[in-house]
């Protein structure tokens, strides 16, 4: 059940990305440029009062050095990466392997 659960935010993870990936496409084709917008900016414009409050959480509850070291730094990166790299990393978690020894090979 728990590997369910990875793999289906993966998969959801996985779209966000490519929903934001033909969002930066389109606007490349419109401006004849490369864009890449990054996630504090796409999360900004979706809802500030969550971005916000997550800064302020971060920086009251957890460290300050937290925010300006890492979330910054990932917040400053192309959206559709982050989520990118966000949806192989669950998949990763909830990836079954296969056994070897249990499996009868046709010779």
């Amino acid at each position: 059940m728990l590997r369910f659960l990875f793999r289906l935010a993966a998969m959801i993870a996985l779209s966000v990305a490519v929903i934001m990936a033909v969002l930066d496409a389109t606007r490349s084709v419109a401006a004849s440029a490369l864009v890449m917008t990054p996630l504090n900016s796409s999360w900004l414009a979706v809802s500030p009062d969550t971005r916000a409050a997550f800064e302020t959480f971060v920086r009251a509850k957890v460290n300050p050095m937290i925010w300006d070291g890492g979330i910054a730094w990932v917040l400053a990166q192309p959206g559709f990466a982050v989520f990118a790299v966000l949806a192989f990393i669950l998949y990763a978690i909830g990836y079954r392997r296969r056994r070897r020894g249990g499996e009868f090979a046709p010779g």
